[in-house]
């Protein structure tokens, strides 16, 4: 019997690099494995569903699931996490020195859904007190004009989002002082080249995040796996196949990290990181699936309704294909 051709869109990650090259593979499924940048994923599987399967943005997805005939369907696997204190940057002509002095205040983001800002709003609300509502959120292009949301939203009147001028980008506006502040997915290229007008709300972001870790136990999901549901729906058994391949790339991924004679990454100290993340967080310190993710998964469905994207506070499992929520065991 043949195998079913199904391709899948998804970056070049660590724990996705056994299935990629076909170390693992996914029982049943002849995978064309596509390396893309995740905004390009992101907006064409979105506008143009033109995958079988990809990774996609937590945010997006959960918000897609509100529309009447939902798209997508996701399994717990989670390709990005990341934490989010180091993606705040302040324009140095604001003045801000503190989160509370964010109120009032002009803040870029490149698109208001994106699941990273979801993670910082949420957080500065829940640890600063500074609410969705207190500031205006300007939208745009982060380094190119023209980007739009890859999802119509509809938001309170509370909160106020408005796009930014056709020309202008978010990077240069804070360098210029014509935004305050920036939350976003990956440093503005100002920050770099004019360290001097554009700075971190929190210098010292190690040490915030790991103390924000160590209270909450919330180490942060970015990207979710969707399958298009019309693929689903005629194989509803490549869910739990994509699954346990991806969660078996994973384990080979976590394995050459154990072995310290052949570190699989190009950094000095790997070997002093991966020991701090195994004491920090345990062995499996990426966990895949929803027992081990439910916090995280509760907190940001929360805040994804706190903040006008979700008409619904989702639960959990509500996102993944059920065949995903059970396994079998001998």
């Amino acid at each position: 019997m043949p195998k079913l051709s199904l391709t899948f869109a998804c970056w070049e990650y660590d724990r996705m690099r056994a299935l990629a090259d076909g170390t693992v593979r996914a029982d049943g499924i002849d995978l064309n494995y596509l390396t893309l940048p995740v905004e390009e994923t992101f907006f064409r599987m979105m506008r143009g569903r033109e995958f079988d399967a990809s990774e996609m943005s937590l945010s997006s997805y959960s918000a897609s699931l509100h529309s009447p005939n939902p798209p997508f369907i996701a399994i717990p696997v989670f390709p990005s996490r990341f934490f989010r204190h180091s993606c705040i940057f302040v324009a140095e002509k604001s003045g801000i020195r503190r989160p509370e002095d964010l109120k009032g205040k002009r803040v870029g983001v490149p698109e208001y859904q994106m699941t990273a800002p979801v993670w910082i709003r949420g957080i500065l609300s829940d640890e600063y007190g500074v609410k969705v509502a207190d500031y205006d959120h300007l939208s745009g292009g982060e380094e190119e004009p023209g980007r739009i949301d890859k999802l119509k939203i509809d938001l309170p009147p509370a909160i106020r989002v408005r796009p930014i001028g056709a020309t202008q980008t978010l990077a240069q506006m804070i360098a210029e002082g014509e935004l305050d502040a920036m939350v976003t997915a990956r440093a503005p290229s100002t920050f770099y080249t004019r360290p001097q007008d554009v700075k971190r709300l929190f210098p010292d972001y190690v040490s915030a995040e790991r103390e924000y870790y160590r209270r909450t136990r919330i180490f942060p999901i970015m990207h979710t796996v969707v399958i298009r549901r019309d693929v689903y729906e005629k194989n509803r058994w490549v869910a739990q196949s994509l699954y346990k391949a991806l969660e078996q790339s994973k384990s080979h991924a976590m394995e050459l990290y154990r072995q310290t004679a052949a570190m699989p990454a190009m950094l000095p100290w790997l070997v002093a990181h991966v020991e701090e993340a195994r004491r920090e967080m345990g062995e499996d310190w990426w966990p895949y699936g929803v027992a081990a993710n439910r916090p995280v998964l509760d907190t940001f469905l929360r805040y994804h309704h706190e903040q006008g994207l979700s008409k619904r506070r989702l639960q959990p499992e509500e996102l993944f294909a059920p065949e995903t929520l059970e396994a079998f065991k001998v």
